[in-house]
Protein backbone atom coordinates (compact mmCIF):
# COMPACT_ATOMS: atom_id res chain seq x y z
CA UNK A 1 0.00 0.00 0.00
CA UNK A 2 1.62 2.98 -0.91
CA UNK A 3 1.83 6.43 1.36
CA UNK A 4 -1.13 8.09 -0.78
CA UNK A 5 -3.22 4.67 -0.29
CA UNK A 6 -2.40 4.75 3.12
CA UNK A 7 -3.73 8.38 3.83
CA UNK A 8 -6.62 8.06 1.90
CA UNK A 9 -8.08 4.76 3.66
CA UNK A 10 -6.93 6.62 6.94
CA UNK A 11 -9.23 9.72 5.69
CA UNK A 12 -11.78 7.33 5.15
CA UNK A 13 -11.77 5.90 7.96
CA UNK A 14 -11.87 8.75 10.00
CA UNK A 15 -15.37 10.43 8.10
CA UNK A 16 -16.71 6.79 8.76
CA UNK A 17 -16.08 7.11 12.31
CA UNK A 18 -17.50 10.83 12.40
CA UNK A 19 -20.62 9.88 10.60
CA UNK A 20 -21.18 7.10 12.95
CA UNK A 21 -20.59 9.30 15.83
CA UNK A 22 -22.81 11.67 14.55
CA UNK A 23 -25.43 9.31 14.04
CA UNK A 24 -25.94 7.82 17.46
CA UNK A 25 -25.60 11.43 19.26
CA UNK A 26 -25.43 14.24 17.23
CA UNK A 27 -25.76 16.57 20.05
CA UNK A 28 -22.40 15.82 22.07
CA UNK A 29 -19.57 17.98 22.11
CA UNK A 30 -16.72 18.34 19.33
CA UNK A 31 -14.26 17.34 22.15
CA UNK A 32 -15.89 14.42 22.75
CA UNK A 33 -15.98 13.09 19.35
CA UNK A 34 -11.97 13.75 19.25
CA UNK A 35 -11.66 11.47 22.47
CA UNK A 36 -14.05 9.00 20.99
CA UNK A 37 -12.16 8.77 17.34
CA UNK A 38 -9.07 9.67 18.82
CA UNK A 39 -7.98 12.38 16.93
CA UNK A 40 -6.87 16.25 17.71
CA UNK A 41 -9.76 18.53 18.12
CA UNK A 42 -8.77 20.65 15.53
CA UNK A 43 -9.54 17.55 13.20
CA UNK A 44 -12.71 17.27 14.29
CA UNK A 45 -13.01 20.50 13.41
CA UNK A 46 -11.84 20.25 10.02
CA UNK A 47 -13.44 16.84 8.88
CA UNK A 48 -16.99 18.36 9.98
CA UNK A 49 -16.31 21.47 7.99
CA UNK A 50 -15.26 18.90 5.03
CA UNK A 51 -18.60 17.17 5.42
CA UNK A 52 -20.62 19.85 5.98
CA UNK A 53 -19.67 21.00 2.59
CA UNK A 54 -20.10 17.67 1.48
CA UNK A 55 -23.47 17.63 2.37
CA UNK A 56 -23.15 14.58 4.51
CA UNK A 57 -23.75 16.90 7.63
CA UNK A 58 -26.18 19.34 8.71
CA UNK A 59 -25.42 21.86 11.69
CA UNK A 60 -28.27 23.36 14.10
CA UNK A 61 -27.22 26.00 17.03
CA UNK A 62 -28.63 24.80 20.16
CA UNK A 63 -28.96 27.03 23.42
CA UNK A 64 -25.48 27.69 25.86
CA UNK A 65 -24.15 28.03 22.47
CA UNK A 66 -24.07 24.61 21.37
CA UNK A 67 -24.00 23.10 18.35
CA UNK A 68 -25.93 19.88 16.88
CA UNK A 69 -25.06 17.64 13.71
CA UNK A 70 -27.34 15.50 11.79
CA UNK A 71 -26.67 13.13 8.70
CA UNK A 72 -28.54 13.90 5.28
CA UNK A 73 -29.36 11.32 3.54
CA UNK A 74 -26.51 11.78 1.43
CA UNK A 75 -24.91 11.39 4.61
CA UNK A 76 -26.74 8.35 5.45
CA UNK A 77 -25.50 6.96 2.08
CA UNK A 78 -21.92 7.81 2.47
CA UNK A 79 -21.79 5.93 5.45
CA UNK A 80 -23.16 2.69 4.05
CA UNK A 81 -20.67 2.89 1.30
CA UNK A 82 -17.83 3.44 3.34
CA UNK A 83 -19.15 0.30 6.42
CA UNK A 84 -19.24 -1.74 3.10
CA UNK A 85 -15.82 -0.40 1.83
CA UNK A 86 -14.20 -0.80 4.97
CA UNK A 87 -15.32 -4.32 5.69
CA UNK A 88 -14.25 -5.31 1.99
CA UNK A 89 -10.55 -3.93 3.03
CA UNK A 90 -10.12 -4.64 6.87
CA UNK A 91 -9.96 -9.05 6.38
CA UNK A 92 -6.67 -8.26 3.47
CA UNK A 93 -5.46 -5.84 6.20
CA UNK A 94 -5.81 -7.34 9.26
CA UNK A 95 -4.24 -10.42 7.39
CA UNK A 96 -0.98 -8.87 6.12
CA UNK A 97 -0.47 -6.07 9.28
CA UNK A 98 -1.04 -9.48 11.59
CA UNK A 99 2.01 -11.35 9.24
CA UNK A 100 4.21 -8.24 9.77
CA UNK A 101 3.74 -7.57 13.44
CA UNK A 102 4.41 -11.05 14.23
CA UNK A 103 7.56 -10.51 12.41
CA UNK A 104 8.55 -7.41 13.84
CA UNK A 105 7.67 -8.62 17.25
CA UNK A 106 9.96 -12.36 16.22
CA UNK A 107 13.13 -9.59 16.05
CA UNK A 108 12.54 -8.25 19.21
CA UNK A 109 12.39 -11.71 21.24
CA UNK A 110 15.32 -12.92 19.03
CA UNK A 111 17.67 -9.28 20.23
CA UNK A 112 16.50 -10.30 24.25
CA UNK A 113 13.84 -7.44 24.04
CA UNK A 114 11.05 -7.66 26.18
CA UNK A 115 9.54 -4.12 26.35
CA UNK A 116 8.35 -2.08 23.35
CA UNK A 117 6.80 1.76 22.72
CA UNK A 118 4.10 1.78 19.75
CA UNK A 119 4.31 4.91 17.58
CA UNK A 120 1.29 5.68 16.29
CA UNK A 121 -2.69 5.56 17.53
CA UNK A 122 -4.54 3.68 14.98
CA UNK A 123 -5.52 -0.08 13.37
CA UNK A 124 -2.45 -1.39 13.01
CA UNK A 125 -1.08 -0.81 16.99
CA UNK A 126 -4.52 -2.71 17.52
CA UNK A 127 -3.48 -5.07 15.99
CA UNK A 128 -0.19 -5.17 16.98
CA UNK A 129 -0.99 -5.32 20.55
CA UNK A 130 -2.67 -8.51 19.66
CA UNK A 131 0.34 -9.69 18.12
CA UNK A 132 2.38 -8.56 21.31
CA UNK A 133 0.42 -10.45 23.54
CA UNK A 134 0.50 -13.63 21.76
CA UNK A 135 4.31 -12.90 21.74
CA UNK A 136 5.04 -12.22 25.79
CA UNK A 137 5.73 -8.55 24.64
CA UNK A 138 5.08 -5.62 26.72
CA UNK A 139 3.89 -2.57 25.61
CA UNK A 140 4.71 0.41 27.79
CA UNK A 141 2.26 3.12 26.14
CA UNK A 142 1.71 4.72 22.23
CA UNK A 143 3.38 7.92 21.22
CA UNK A 144 0.75 10.07 19.17
CA UNK A 145 1.19 13.19 19.28
CA UNK A 146 -2.04 14.00 16.97
CA UNK A 147 -4.67 12.30 19.58
CA UNK A 148 -6.30 14.08 22.36
CA UNK A 149 -7.47 10.88 24.05
CA UNK A 150 -5.01 9.84 27.52
CA UNK A 151 -5.07 6.36 26.84
CA UNK A 152 -5.62 3.71 24.12
CA UNK A 153 -6.66 0.06 24.68
CA UNK A 154 -5.86 0.43 28.37
CA UNK A 155 -1.88 1.87 27.32
CA UNK A 156 -1.24 5.46 28.45
CA UNK A 157 -0.66 8.07 25.56
CA UNK A 158 2.23 10.17 25.27
CA UNK A 159 2.41 13.32 23.23
CA UNK A 160 5.97 12.87 22.77
CA UNK A 161 8.90 10.37 22.73
CA UNK A 162 10.49 12.74 25.41
CA UNK A 163 8.02 12.09 27.64
CA UNK A 164 8.74 8.26 27.45
CA UNK A 165 10.02 6.60 30.74
CA UNK A 166 13.23 4.83 30.45
CA UNK A 167 12.28 1.11 30.25
CA UNK A 168 11.45 0.68 26.67
CA UNK A 169 13.67 -1.56 24.51
CA UNK A 170 12.46 -0.62 20.98
CA UNK A 171 9.87 1.27 19.39
CA UNK A 172 7.64 -0.35 16.22
CA UNK A 173 6.16 2.21 14.47
CA UNK A 174 2.22 1.85 14.63
CA UNK A 175 1.32 5.13 12.15
CA UNK A 176 -1.16 5.05 9.44
CA UNK A 177 -1.25 8.78 8.91
CA UNK A 178 2.42 9.64 8.83
CA UNK A 179 4.41 6.62 8.75
CA UNK A 180 7.44 7.86 7.70
CA UNK A 181 7.63 11.85 9.71
CA UNK A 182 7.09 9.28 12.77
CA UNK A 183 9.66 6.98 12.04
CA UNK A 184 11.85 9.70 11.67
CA UNK A 185 11.56 11.28 14.87
CA UNK A 186 11.73 7.63 16.28
CA UNK A 187 15.11 7.45 14.92
CA UNK A 188 16.25 10.28 15.71
CA UNK A 189 15.47 9.51 19.26
CA UNK A 190 16.22 6.25 19.79
CA UNK A 191 18.48 4.66 16.73
CA UNK A 192 18.01 2.87 14.11
CA UNK A 193 18.76 -0.35 15.84
CA UNK A 194 15.52 0.25 18.29
CA UNK A 195 13.40 1.65 16.02
CA UNK A 196 11.31 -1.54 13.69
CA UNK A 197 8.47 -1.21 11.69
CA UNK A 198 5.79 -3.82 9.99
CA UNK A 199 6.78 -4.13 6.18
CA UNK A 200 3.37 -2.92 5.29
CA UNK A 201 4.36 0.86 6.67
CA UNK A 202 7.12 0.88 3.31
CA UNK A 203 9.55 2.23 5.86
CA UNK A 204 12.61 -0.08 4.79
CA UNK A 205 13.52 -3.96 5.01
CA UNK A 206 15.67 -4.04 8.06
CA UNK A 207 12.69 -6.41 10.22
CA UNK A 208 12.54 -8.80 7.24
CA UNK A 209 16.16 -9.32 7.11
CA UNK A 210 16.75 -9.70 10.62
CA UNK A 211 14.18 -12.91 10.37
CA UNK A 212 15.52 -14.50 7.63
Amino acid sequence: MTEFTRHEAENEHIILGLLESVERDGGQSQRRLASDLGIALGLVNAYLKRCVKKGLVKVSEAPARRYIYYLTPQGFAEKSRLTVEYLTHSFSFFRQARLDCTEVFAVVRTRGWNRVLFAGVSDLAEIALICSLESGIVVVGVVDAASSAVSFVGLPIFASFDDVPDDCDSVVVTDLRSAHETNAKALARFGSERVLSPALLGLGSRVRRAVV
